[in-house]
């Protein structure tokens, strides 16, 4: 396994991140313990959920995730062995986030009850890495390209969730902050605030990012790079389709596509064609396609980790060896080329 520091922070993190946003859905209790034990003992120090897992989010469900996290916690010990970050759901229409009626808001009193009740879950007394799962404000994120402003809009302002998010870390309930589907414009803005105001600075960016969507690179690699605010990629094989098991017209029976309506953006007719590349140029080189993307993102200068998630042991065991794999000068060129003839097909 490799590691890099998360941020500016102490923390070194590794490479695979595991992510759990499967769990309580399409996983039981006992497959998220056996996932957990497995990449742990393969270097994986790195655990992601967030308050609203598993997706898709239903009442019934939500939390179910960092309630399994937390059953592994207290039944196999070593905390300090791991990396644990989380995340606050943003404005939302759904009531049942906060237990009392009221929608989801990033505001002081909702952010203070949120870490309280994911700390009761995951049955630990401190969080690594605190994320706000999605803006407040309109703005780019979940597939949006095209920037549409809205005036004089009813949005938490940024300054009022980072002060927030101060008095938690005061409190020692989180050590670390970042944020998520978050703009350049966002990051910066925050990064300013914690500077000029002397709050938590942003460790990470958590966004979508892989061979069907490096709109990550557009604006927010530079600010990665420049501010040490690396990203934290998810959906790295595109929910699957970049491991070539739906093109033909499948639907393997348990995978999240035959299972689920509501991922169309990785579904479409570019997203097969393109994948269908770069499913050949994998099987050209003898590599497995998904560990070749998984490995571009590993590779990325401005990826601090990158967040894989699988169903079964098998999907996680190769997953995982995707950090041993070093892509060639010629893979490199022919991705570029694939690439640059169809351009963010699945933002």
């Amino acid at each position: 396994m490799q590691y890099r520091k998360l941020g500016r922070t102490d923390l070194d993190v590794s490479v695979i991140c595991l992510g759990s946003m499967t769990w309580g859905e399409q996983n039981t209790e006992s497959d998220a313990h056996a996932q957990l034990d497995y990449a742990l003992d393969n270097g994986v120090n790195f655990i992601d959920t967030a308050e609203m897992y598993p997706v898709p989010p239903k009442e019934e469900t939500a939390g179910k995730t960092e309630e399994y996290i937390g059953s592994w916690l207290a039944t196999r010990g070593g905390r300090d062995k791991v990396v644990l970050a989380t995340k606050a759901v943003g404005k939302s229409d759904n009531t049942y986030f906060r237990g009392n009626g009221e929608v989801s808001r990033l505001h002081g009193r909702h952010l203070k009850a949120a870490v309280d009740n994911s700390l009761k879950r995951l049955q630990t007394d401190y969080i690594d890495l605190y994320q706000l799962h999605w803006p407040e404000r309109s703005t780019n994120y979940f597939g949006k390209l095209g920037y549409i402003h809205v005036e004089d809009e009813d949005a938490i302002e940024l300054l009022e969730s980072l002060q927030a998010l101060d008095d938690i870390v005061k409190s020692g309930k989180i050590r670390h902050v970042g944020l998520s589907n978050e703009s350049a414009w966002g990051t910066m803005r925050y990064l300013h605030l914690a500077d000029k105001h002397n709050l938590p600075r942003i460790a990470s960016v958590q966004n979508p990012y892989s061979l069907l969507n490096r709109s990550y690179e557009v604006g927010l690699a530079e600010v990665s790079i420049r501010e040490k605010c690396g990203l934290l990629a998810y959906s790295p094989l595109g929910m699957g389709m970049l491991s070539g098991k739906y093109l033909g017209g499948k639907l393997p029976k348990g995978s999240r596509f035959a299972s689920f309506t509501r991922f169309q953006r990785y579904t479409t007719e570019v997203a097969h064609k393109v994948t269908t590349e770069y499913v050949a140029l994998a099987n050209e080189h003898g590599l497995d396609p998904a560990q070749m993307a998984l490995a571009y993102v590993n590779s990325r200068r401005f990826v601090t980790s990158n967040i894989i998630g699988a169903t079964n042991l098998d999907q996680l065991s190769s997953n995982i060896a995707s950090i041993d794999i070093e892509l060639s000068d010629d893979i490199l060129k022919s991705i570029e080329n694939i690439h640059n003839s169809h351009p963010y097909p699945c933002p």
